[in-house]
């Protein structure tokens, strides 16, 4: 039996033109380390790139810093997935650049890539004699503007049809295939109904866990055909995201707050899957005992078990679109 513990994003960020790397995975807390020690394998998205020569039009653009990416090689996080739409902001030299450095740290990476091939192929390993498939693919819905192709370089793009032959294939020679989705709208509260779908025909194909990522909150995990899907892990690490005008984007309480999820494998099964709140507050990452963490993990779970209709879906984007800003500007916040 092995331990496997999945985390959302990482925004490892330092502003612009700063003299000193931003705050990086040093801050994780000793609790969060100690959970991690116990596990065979952490896996997370990678939320960012190392600057480059060519940078994509549109901001903010997410960048770290070699100094930061050491502290992710010290934190116990062994896996990244690049399957983001940040991961391209400074180009191919921005790509390559992050990439040796992570291979030079020692840090596994997936779903991105210098060509279609690399983008789709998948991380494989054995751990313990149990054999490991993960695949990263991202949603043309989240604003990705690189796609890899058979040419040129970019990130897999989450082909259902594609994706479902993928898994069935990994099968054969994996005994688990764990899929990292970057998809959804930030800030919903639940996936859109396609989502459901979505997931539920990847465990159909033959995928043990379906571990989403992109909205930046928090969404509910259901249980399919005994296998866990947790439709968005929420931020796990967020520093502030920098315009180059010297503005930045800020996080709420329930935005800093995200999910461990845990789950214990053996070659043939998935027990034990639970769900662990943390909170970033800004100075450390811990394990949220507040009850406010344990709160809204429990109220995303009944918003999915509830059914989520067109209509709610319709109702969530005027929530998010229209609503939320307003409240953002009376300084209310509404969860």
């Amino acid at each position: 039996m092995i331990r496997v513990a999945a985390v959302g994003d990482l925004l490892l960020t330092t502003p612009p033109n700063a003299p000193a790397p931003g705050r990086g995975l040093e801050a994780l807390s000793p609790r969060v380390r100690e959970l991690f020690s116990s596990c065979d394998l952490v896996l997370a998205n990678l939320e960012c790139t190392l600057p480059g020569g060519r940078l994509v039009p549109t901001e903010p653009r997410v960048f770290t810093s070699n100094q930061q990416l050491e502290s992710l090689a010290e934190s116990g996080i062994g896996c990244v997935s690049l399957a983001n739409n940040h991961g391209f902001d400074a180009g191919d030299e921005g790509f390559a650049n992050l990439t040796a450095r992570l291979d030079e740290l020692g840090i596994s990476w997936f779903g991105a890539g210098l060509n279609l091939a690399q983008a789709r192929r998948p991380l494989l390993m054995e751990i313990r004699g149990i054999r490991l498939a993960l695949l990263g693919a991202v949603d043309a819905s989240t604003g990705m503007q690189r796609f890899a192709a058979n040419g040129s370089s970019g990130v897999a793009p989450l082909d259902p049809a594609s994706l479902r032959d993928k898994i069935a294939l990994l099968r054969r020679e994996a005994d688990h295939v764990i899929l990292s989705p970057h998809w959804g709208e930030e800030r919903f509260r639940f996936p859109s109904p396609g989502q459901v779908a979505g997931a539920r025909s990847f465990i159909d194909a033959g995928a043990s866990m379906v571990m989403g990522h992109h909205p930046h909150v928090i969404q509910g995990m259901e249980t399919y055909r005994g296998r866990p899907i947790q439709y968005s892990l929420g931020n796990f690490f967020v520093n502030h995201v920098h315009w180059d005008s010297g503005d930045y984007l800020t996080w709420n309480r329930f935005e800093r707050t995200g999910c461990i999820l845990l789950a214990e494998l053996t070659k043939d099964t998935i027990a034990d899957v639970r769900q662990v709140p943390v909170y970033d507050d800004g100075t450390s990452t811990d394990i949220d005992t507040s009850g406010m963490g344990e709160g809204f993990l429990k109220k995303a779970n009944r918003m999915l078990t509830r059914g989520i209709s067109r209509g709610g879906y319709r109702r969530e984007a005027l929530r998010v679109r229209y609503l939320l800003p307003v409240l953002a500007k009376l300084g209310r916040r509404h969860y």
